[in-house]
């Protein structure tokens, strides 16, 4: 082949390249993420690595075939709103959705698009889904707890501190499951069992939480259950100061609230259930519908104690638990 040939034919690649990337990249598939926390949030992070990982490893490549578009609510429900819409008007063909005022914010933009959710307390008593076995809609995924929850809750507790008498559980009830009304449920029923009062504290933000434990710890013999949702989770580390600060034993939902300094934790790995719901994703993407998804149940729960909180609080923590937790952080 002669050189201006060569050359010729070298050019016309050239200019066939970017029309191929362009091409699958047009052709990618797309999901838009809508988390409730900031996006300096370092746990949420941590989540949607193992998210993006799970889906890497069943085939799709963020930036290959396929797209992630993430959006940040910082636990503010006009936010999660706004930025529901934002993603819809992209286009994707899955929403993935972290806790249940995120999820209740897609499906009031979307019935069409196909929604995985994670960290979903009350699939079934907030609308999100018809039942378990059969979503019935646009709709599946994965729930962090389960009926013995609180009850786990409440033993731990009274286990760390056995003269406990009263547990007040602090959430915030414009978003938190059933507006607060699962858990507390669940707790006061669980209560009696374990010799304690229990006390419902709504807050709102970092002033009520302030004011909230200041008047709890006024009376001795209490403990903390900090629930889960995106307000007491914005306002984790103000929380986990004044429990360590008025020496109140409290129980987190979370692993990553423990390893931020709270006392202890017991509840789902958030990390596995992101990936758990990635092969949602990824059976959506291959033609499944979400309504032949059934709903599923948290598998695997972590216990995590934090000893060098419990010394600064002046506790000492039985071997007895020591024995029984998936992780000790010293």
């Amino acid at each position: 082949m002669r050189r201006r040939e060569f050359i010729t034919l070298l050019g016309g690649a050239a200019a066939i390249w970017p029309v191929a990337a362009r091409a699958q990249q047009a052709g990618a598939r797309r999901i838009g993420v809508l988390m409730p926390f900031a996006m300096t949030d370092a746990a949420g992070k941590l989540e949607l690595a193992g998210f993006a990982q799970q889906l890497k490893d069943l085939g799709w490549t963020d930036g290959g075939n396929l797209r992630i578009d993430y959006r940040w609510s910082a636990g503010n429900p006009a936010n999660m709103q706004a930025m529901a819409k934002e993603l819809i008007a992209l286009q994707p063909d899955v929403l993935f959705s972290r806790s249940t005022p995120v999820t209740k914010a897609v499906l009031q933009q979307t019935r069409t698009i196909p929604v995985v959710f994670a960290v979903v307390s009350d699939p079934v008593g907030d609308g999100l889904v018809a039942s378990v076995a059969r979503p019935g809609g646009n709709a599946t995924g994965f729930t962090n707890a389960e009926a013995s929850l609180t009850g786990k809750w409440l033993g731990l507790l009274k286990e760390m501190m056995p003269g406990i008498t009263r547990v007040a559980f602090l959430y915030d009830p414009k978003v938190a499951p059933g507006g607060g009304a699962y858990y507390t449920k669940l707790i006061e029923a669980a209560a009696p069992q374990f010799a304690v009062t229990s006390t419902a504290i709504p807050v709102h933000n970092a002033a009520d939480v302030e004011s909230a434990v200041g008047d709890f710890v006024r009376r001795p013999n209490g403990g903390l259950i900090v629930l889960p949702d995106a307000t007491t989770n914005l306002h984790r580390e103000r929380i986990i100061a004044l429990a360590a600060q008025h020496r109140v034993p409290a129980v987190y939902a979370f692993r990553y609230i423990a390893a931020d300094g709270g006392l202890m934790s017991y509840g789902v790995d958030v990390v596995e259930l992101f990936r758990r719901a990635a092969t949602y994703v990824d059976r959506i993407l291959r033609g499944v519908k979400p309504a032949d998804l059934p709903v599923q149940l948290p598998e695997k729960f972590q216990l995590v104690l934090n000893l060098k909180t419990a010394a600064a609080m002046g506790l000492t923590v039985p071997t007895s638990l020591q024995l029984l937790a998936d992780e000790v952080i010293e």
